[in-house]
């Protein structure tokens, strides 16, 4: 695909990090994001990508959302990475930009494909699953806490077969990050969901890095009842717990609680321990947190098949406060979590 024209509908932490490499990497590359200031930034003095082994400092070919309709590009590859409550529109902003026979991955947390080939077509999208570690808080400049060797995702077809287009897309993605194909996307989707419900969730009511949120006492446990619902739930759906981060599938066997607690500590092995989760970002910001598509999609799913799910909805509740400015983000929160679990418990 080194002659196709690529797009990245996205260019914050995630979206900059990608587009930085896969134009240094020489492919064709348009940037296109909601963010005036870094719109303007990245393609008139460049993004500069911090990583502890390199710094990549280039200019991006990138666009305002408006500037689409004046320029009219047609591209044979998209990668959507905005928030998940932002796929819907996305999705059909560049579904008129795409040939007839493009390819649309969403690099993104949560169960997001439905609604990207709803918009797109299934026929034209595939799945994955994303641990790429950044931030960034302001225009042009991103800290990226995971080197691209030590970048991990995965991509697939949705029936599992291994297809000449899975294959040249997972080229593509190799320039960024190292790619394993899964023959079970969707399962690999969900077991991410449930790192991300064992650790965003939480880790991020407490405006605290990862490993002081993880060191409180009584977190694991937190952590553990989150990933025990959440596995309950993705059970009832119809999800099998897959292998993350390239281990190897027998390194999963076990109780349950033993894979839960080794797939949050890989997890914060890839991100590292003095990063702080997304939805700290997002509050920090002023923006609202995702945890409704991710933590939410979970509770949504236990009143559908009747199963509990206190820590779950602890969670939720929690981040629609500091959303809607009821609450602070801060460490107070984390005796709030508990006694919210607590008082369900005991109903």
């Amino acid at each position: 695909m080194t002659d196709k024209k690529i797009a990245v509908l996205g260019c914050g932490a995630i979206g900059g990090s990608v587009s930085a490499d896969l134009t240094e990497a020489g492919l064709d590359v348009t940037v296109i994001d909601q963010w005036p200031e870094q719109v303007e930034k990245v393609r008139t003095d460049g993004i500069v990508v911090t990583m502890t082994d390199r710094v990549v400092d280039i200019k991006l070919n990138a666009l305002h959302i408006h500037e689409l309709s004046e320029q009219v590009p047609v591209f044979d590859l998209a990668f959507i990475i905005v928030k998940s409550y932002d796929t819907r529109w996305m999705a059909a902003l560049i579904e008129p930009y795409l040939k007839d026979d493009a390819i649309v991955v969403g690099l993104q947390n949560g169960m997001n494909n439905d609604t990207i080939a709803g918009i797109i077509g299934r026929e034209r999208t595939l799945g994955a699953v994303v641990e790429l570690s950044a931030q960034i808080f302001e225009p042009g400049i991103l800290q990226r806490d995971t080197t691209r060797e030590g970048t991990w995702f995965a991509i697939g077809e949705f029936d599992g077969s291994i297809t000449p287009r899975l294959l040249e897309v997972q080229k593509v993605m190799q320039n960024f990050a190292k790619v394993d194909i899964s023959e079970k996307i969707e399962d690999a989707k969900w077991t991410k969901l449930i790192a991300n419900c064992m650790t965003m969730g939480p880790f991020g009511l407490l405006g605290l890095t990862n490993w002081e949120a993880k060191e409180l006492p009584g977190m694991i446990d937190i952590c553990v009842g989150l990933g025990r619902e959440s596995m309950a739930i993705g059970e009832a759906l119809g999800y099998e717990m897959q292998p993350l981060f390239g281990i190897a599938p027998e390194e999963f066997t076990g109780a349950s609680d033993e894979q839960l607690i080794k797939t949050m500590q890989t997890l914060m092995q890839h991100v590292g321990g003095n990063g702080t989760t997304a939805p700290i970002h997002d509050y920090t910001k002023g923006r609202k947190s995702e945890m409704d598509l991710i933590t939410g999609h979970v509770c949504r799913g236990g009143t559908k098949h009747g199963i509990r799910t206190p820590y779950n909805n602890a969670v939720a509740e929690l981040d629609r406060q500091i959303n809607e400015g009821e609450t602070p983000m801060g460490p107070e929160n984390f005796e709030k979590l508990q006694e919210m679990v607590h008082r369900s418990h005991n109903q």
